[in-house]
């Protein structure tokens, strides 16, 4: 009886973590683990290796693993690839490393921002919220129908393909183009 009480209480436990790590959406591929930080989780999709390749080489890593919380609106390889050709391995040389940092942080925001609390302040603005990230950028947040887009200083238009990807120092949101700082 006593065996069959522990196995039940292994197999609830089991059921509870797995529960709790499903609420996150896949991401690359990859379970997104809310216990995890974003560079922890990051590092697994396959859908964010130049992302992570530009986080080490502008020397954010540490930072993005620190406590925050942090809401990161994180571009794919394929938003990567929508800049003009050569534009990553030119960011990714030392010598571009500050303009590449301020890049990255233009989609980085010191809150943790779910996507109802941002669809909150959007209808609360009248439908466009503007955000100012860590770089100093300044992003409009709108809808479009049921997904967030983000429009940045230059008038380029991201959308929220993945939302609300939880992290233990903030969420994650999957976007399909690069936000890049006014000038």
């Amino acid at each position: 009886m006593k065996k069959r009480i522990a196995i039940l209480a292994i197999a609830g436990v089991s059921m509870l973590a797995t529960a709790a790590f499903a609420e996150n959406p896949m991401v690359g591929g990859a379970a997104m683990y809310p216990n995890k930080d974003i560079v922890d989780n990051a590092v697994n999709s396959k859908d964010h290796t130049t992302l992570v390749a530009a986080v080490k080489a502008a020397g954010l890593v540490e930072t993005l693993k620190g406590k925050g919380p942090f809401t990161v609106f994180a571009p794919t390889n394929a938003a990567f690839t929508k800049l003009p050709a050569g534009t990553v391995d030119t960011l990714l040389k030392p010598e571009n490393k500050d303009k590449l940092a301020t890049i990255l942080k233009c989609h980085v925001v010191s809150a943790d921002a779910m996507s109802s609390a941002i669809g909150k302040m959007i209808k609360d603005d009248k439908g466009a919220h503007t955000v100012k990230t860590v770089g100093g950028c300044m992003l409009t947040a709108k809808m479009n129908g049921d997904k967030i887009t983000l429009t940045d200083e230059k008038g380029d238009v991201a959308t929220v393909t993945i939302a609300d990807v939880k992290q233990s120092n903030g969420v994650i949101h999957v976007i399909d183009t690069v936000m890049l700082p006014k000038a």
